[in-house]
């Protein structure tokens, strides 16, 4: 006996919707919910080492800086000449009062030349880290969008399945015949995803997609 118009639509809407969800397990909406708490986690103790270990890498640089390139920098800077004539009149004439002068007026260029040292072997290890962060962060930021697109169709999936059966009898829809339409369809998208290659042929499968759940639809 055939359906009330209204019935076979709702069976129609039913079917498109289940489609490819009937064997989703209870279980998958729950594990894809754990699954984004981890990816979070995951996440958090990913940049959190990230962090630390560029972190250990500035370090390591001033421990350069300050042991090695700074005591080679100072006796290559002694040792030019004007600065040595210099510093061996003061030493001669042994006045504190020219030596203090002496080493306040080269002082802040010391340390300028070395916070320069330290910014020229930083900064890119800061830029690294910028960048290393944002590749993370966006590589994570996509895991959980598809994390999140997964779950929300697996928790309508598995809704839709655990009720299948129930609203199909409303509709008068022996279970036989739901197998039968829902390989029908299976086949119909398949058929279309499968020959989606050129613009004209997208246009054809869309026709013989169409045509078939019509069929399919019909023959309720």
């Amino acid at each position: 006996m055939k359906l009330p118009k209204f019935r076979t639509g709702i069976t129609g809407i039913l079917l498109c919707t289940v489609t490819a969800c009937v064997n989703i397990p209870p279980e998958a909406p729950a594990l894809s919910t754990e699954l984004g708490k981890r990816l979070v986690a995951i996440e958090a103790a990913h940049l959190t080492l990230l962090q630390k270990y560029f972190e250990q890498k500035r370090q390591q640089i001033d421990s350069f800086i300050d042991k090695e390139w700074v005591p080679t920098f100072a006796a290559e800077f002694f040792a030019t000449p004007a600065i040595a004539a210099a510093w061996n009149t003061l030493v001669q004439e042994n006045d504190p009062n020219q030596r203090l002068a002496f080493i306040v007026k080269l002082g802040p260029k010391l340390v300028a030349r070395i916070n320069q040292k330290r910014a020229e072997l930083i900064d890119p290890i800061d830029a690294l880290e910028r960048s290393v962060e944002a590749k993370i962060r966006a590589d994570y930021t996509q895991a959980k969008a598809l994390n999140n697109s997964i779950g929300s169709f697996l928790l309508s999936a598995a809704e839709v399945a655990e009720n299948r059966d129930r609203y199909l009898a409303m509709a008068g829809v022996p279970e036989a015949k739901v197998d039968k339409l829902i390989d029908n369809t299976d086949e119909a998208i398949s058929d279309l995803l499968s020959k989606t290659q050129n613009a004209q042929q997208k246009a054809d499968a869309a026709v013989q997609y169409l045509e078939k759940l019509k069929a399919i639809r019909n023959s309720l």
